[in-house]
């Protein structure tokens, strides 16, 4: 019959419409909506990445007290910038109480000075041999570069937590206020100190650490080594 064919096909077509039998093209996509898909989803990505990065974070577990930190050795590269100056230089640290001690090396390797303290006060040595001594590292400081340099609490926000005790606040950011000075601090994957920021408006110390450990020294020193020279 002529046309029946048609009508059959038509029919096929009609069923499947009915039982909702998918048509045999109907998986497949074509190019612009293809396109259209890509950029949907590429949208969609963006929107909850911006939602994301909207959301305020939560600091409920960032800057904790200070309890007992523990001995650590570094080492890095230092920069201080004050009055639109910068100075730079490498450092090693080594913190095991009671005694802390810093010194400051040129890029190749000189030495520029050294900052320690320990129960009996603190102490500078230059890069003469010169000593140099006050109750409080940042009274020495003070007496050195002309500012008070917060070189006490330095390992307590190294470690990722603030001063016990002290007046304090944590911005939405994650940054630490305390002590006139606001502390940012950024670690590996496993929690170990990266970078410490510190700034105060009118100076500004950035501290990279390359690398951190234990102390090399089996026995715990009871004073500065410049005390004994």
């Amino acid at each position: 019959m002529p046309g029946s064919r048609g009508i059959r096909a038509n029919g096929t077509q009609f069923a499947r419409v009915l039982h909702g039998t998918p048509h045999p093209s109907a998986g497949r996509m074509t190019p612009v909506k293809e396109t259209l898909m890509k950029h949907t989803v590429s949208a969609s990505v963006i929107l909850l990445l911006t939602a994301c990065a909207q959301l305020p974070q939560n600091n409920e577990n960032l800057w904790q007290p200070s309890e007992h930190i523990s001995s650590f050795a570094a080492e890095g590269r230092l920069a201080v910038k004050a009055e639109g100056k910068g100075s730079y230089a490498n450092f090693d640290w080594t913190y095991q109480p009671p005694v802390e001690t810093i010194n400051i090396n040129t890029p190749l390797g000189g030495t520029l000075g050294q900052l320690c303290q320990d129960r009996d006060g603190a102490l500078a040595v230059d890069g003469k041999g010169n000593v140099y001594q006050a109750e409080g590292t940042e009274d020495l400081s003070r007496q050195l570069v002309g500012f008070k340099l917060p070189i006490q609490y330095l390992h307590i926000w190294a470690e990722g937590r603030r001063v016990a005790g002290a007046p304090y606040r944590i911005r939405s950011d994650g940054i630490l206020e305390q002590y006139g000075w606001t502390i940012g601090r950024t670690a590996d994957s496993g929690g170990q100190v990266r970078t410490l920021q510190l700034n105060n408006g009118n100076l500004n110390i950035r501290l990279v650490f390359t690398e951190i450990g234990m102390p090399s020294e089996t026995e715990t020193p009871e004073r500065c080594a410049a005390r004994t020279r």
